[in-house]
């Protein structure tokens, strides 16, 4: 049973497969429930299942994480988001690893038989093998940043976003984000109506590091209002900090890309010749979840979507 968001740690560190789904989201819906939500489950695409907290068609602010596992992989899923000659390197290190996965099956059937067909299927067959376990391969065990601390986040919001304000907050934990960001893109088509015209602020990987940074959509960053009302929320907080990304080169691939205002949220560390980065997930070495995060990420959100409240009540009362 789940106390307090924090729990989710502990109890379900791993959340793939039916069965750990199905427990996990039985638990967080028996918890919202003590804190007065009501919540369901919507079902979307290759079997996804979204919970959804709040009512999504009242809802101006959408607050979303990704609840499922990554599959496990030998080297770190490495997120330099403000760096394009890292991340495009990056990208070509994953494209070598594949082909040298697939050319080392193929040799090796070649040396075997003597038969260069069963070799270049033997190859294209390992391609898609390498392909098919990096989305739905074995979980990995250990997934403290990638995304139960985006999992923890939304629920630490829900738990301390006043009655007053619930209706103009709905939270989504969306499923199958690893295999292709496939829950966010069915919530998106059921809720066509709604979603256009309301900011999305996607939480994930939001555990680990001092930087946490809020890359908009382009369509965000266009529209004037909407990117005012982020801005409470940034600053310095001692050795932490938390930045508006409005200009130059950026790219996190995550959920709010299925969404005309999404806002992506990340938290990084900082390396001299690479930037910002995001690494360890992915791999055995995503342990780290600071609580810190988690806190400061509250009381901003929380600023942010209250804050636009009292705008809109101060801009109503002048007009009177």
């Amino acid at each position: 049973m789940i106390d307090k968001p924090m729990d989710v740690l502990r109890q379900y560190p791993v959340r793939k497969g039916k069965r750990r789904k199905q427990a996990f989201r039985d638990d967080v819906q028996a918890y919202l429930k003590t804190l007065g939500y009501e919540s369901t489950v919507e079902k979307g695409s290759l079997g996804s299942r979204n919970l959804v907290i709040g009512n999504p068609d009242e809802a101006e602010w959408l607050v979303t994480a990704h609840y499922d596992t990554c599959a496990w992989l030998p080297f770190p899923n490495l997120i330099t988001p403000c760096n394009p000659v890292t991340f495009i390197l990056y990208q070509l290190f994953v494209v070598l690893i594949m082909f040298a996965f697939m050319g080392a099956g193929g040799a090796l059937v070649y040396l075997l038989t003597r038969d260069g067909f069963w070799a270049f299927w033997t190859g294209y067959l390992l391609l898609w093998v390498f392909l098919v376990l990096m989305m739905v391969g074995p979980a990995n065990k250990t997934n403290a940043n990638d995304n139960t601390s985006g999992v923890v986040t939304v629920l630490e919001i829900a738990r301390n976003l006043p009655e007053s304000q619930r209706s103009r907050v709905c939270f989504v934990l969306f499923d199958l984000e690893e295999a292709g960001l496939i829950g966010s893109s069915s919530y998106q088509n059921r809720h066509k109506k709604t979603t256009p015209n309301q900011v999305v602020l996607n939480l994930d990987c939001v555990g680990d590091g001092d930087e946490i940074m809020l890359f908009p959509t382009k369509k965000l960053k266009k529209d004037a209002d909407k990117m005012d009302a982020l801005r409470p929320g940034c600053g310095s907080f001692g050795a932490k900090s938390m930045s508006l990304r409005e200009s130059g080169f950026s790219v996190y691939p995550s959920d709010q890309a299925n969404f005309p205002y999404g806002v992506g949220i990340a938290a990084f560390r900082r390396c001299k010749w690479v930037g910002l980065y995001c690494g360890r997930i992915h791999t055995h070495r995503d342990t780290i979840l600071e609580e810190e995060n988690v806190n400061l990420l509250r009381g901003q959100i929380l600023k942010i979507v209250c804050g636009a409240a009292k705008s809109e009540r101060k801009m109503e009362n002048e007009s009177l």
